[in-house]
């Protein structure tokens, strides 16, 4: 395949490239990542730092999207959810997944390493691989907890910003990580409950197709009444204020009454709209931490 054929073929199919980099994942991703960048710094984050940390970081968790694709190609086409994605329906080759993911990790370390710092590149560079990789090929296949140990690297963004403009890592930033990384299993057994069939057919071991759907439930509950505690570490820390801990009471809360309803649901009904409440929560958090750094009254 020439350079032409291949830049051709890629202008043709960029609708597939674009699904391939999960763009809605990512675009949360890139928000939580701002918001630590935004947290860093009592004031104004200078526009180069902004502009190209949260294109290298994207770029990195495009590319880590895309090796996910990869890895799942055979497991996609078994599944319901995931069986109209552009590998298992042959829109795209794994040769070309595998160029496009590795271009835009090399552009993404490229911008970090030379044009934010150093750090930021590291730390960029071993989520893509803990996601990537890690978690997609290894964690995902082999035990029940996967989404649990493999949430680090999905919970690493907000660390990842405040490191692209102080160029360090600091506590606070590491509260933004507990919340995403306490975030995560409930979000995700959401899903895996009602999809648990297509889990069982990919042969993954999502905790409820190894240990039932009433464990589950009881995990969900479990993990959700933690990130309730832990998402009013920025209040008590002295990061946010009171905009903050109200939004997080509020958003919080409804998230405790959803888990807890889809624990007492037998027909598992609720297990969509927790899923899709969890991605609101996750974002309007973030906001309200992005406010509310920005009140007059902000601590």
């Amino acid at each position: 395949m020439t350079t032409t054929t291949l830049i051709r073929g890629t202008l043709t199919n960029w609708r597939e490239y674009l699904v391939l980099c999960k763009p809605r994942i990512v675009a949360l991703i890139i928000f939580t990542a701002i918001v630590g960048m935004f947290l860093s710094v009592p004031g104004v984050v200078p526009l180069p730092i902004f502009f190209l940390g949260t294109i290298g970081i994207g770029l990195g968790a495009a590319s880590a999207a895309a090796i996910n694709h990869l890895i799942d190609e055979k497991a996609d086409a078994v599944m319901g959810r995931t069986k109209a994605r552009p590998l298992p329906t042959g829109k795209l080759t794994p040769k070309q997944a595998l160029i496009f993911a590795i271009s835009l990790a090399i552009l993404s370390m490229a911008i970090l390493y030379f044009l934010i710092n150093p750090l930021t590149a590291y730390l960029t560079f071993f989520s893509m691989i803990g996601y990537g990789i890690i978690y997609t090929a290894f964690l995902k296949r082999t035990t029940p907890q996967n989404i649990v140990l493999g949430g680090a690297a999905g919970a690493m963004p907000p660390v990842l910003g405040w490191a692209a403009v102080t160029g360090e890592m600091h506590v606070h930033a590491f509260i933004l990580f507990l919340i995403i990384f306490m975030w995560t299993p409930p979000h995700f057994w959401a899903l895996a409950l009602a999809r648990r069939e297509e889990y069982g057919r990919a042969k993954f071991p999502m905790l409820p197709v190894t240990h039932g759907v009433e464990y589950t439930k009881q995990q969900v509950v479990l993990y959700t009444f933690l990130l309730f505690a832990v998402s009013l570490l920025p209040f008590s820390s002295h990061l946010s204020g009171m905009l903050y801990l109200v939004g997080a009471v509020g958003l919080g809360g409804y998230f405790l009454y959803l888990a807890i309803a889809l624990y007492r649901d037998t027909n598992d009904r609720l297990a969509m709209k927790m899923f899709g409440y969890s991605i609101f929560y996750l974002a309007a958090l973030f906001a309200f931490l992005l406010a509310d750094h920005y009140m007059p009254h902000s601590s």
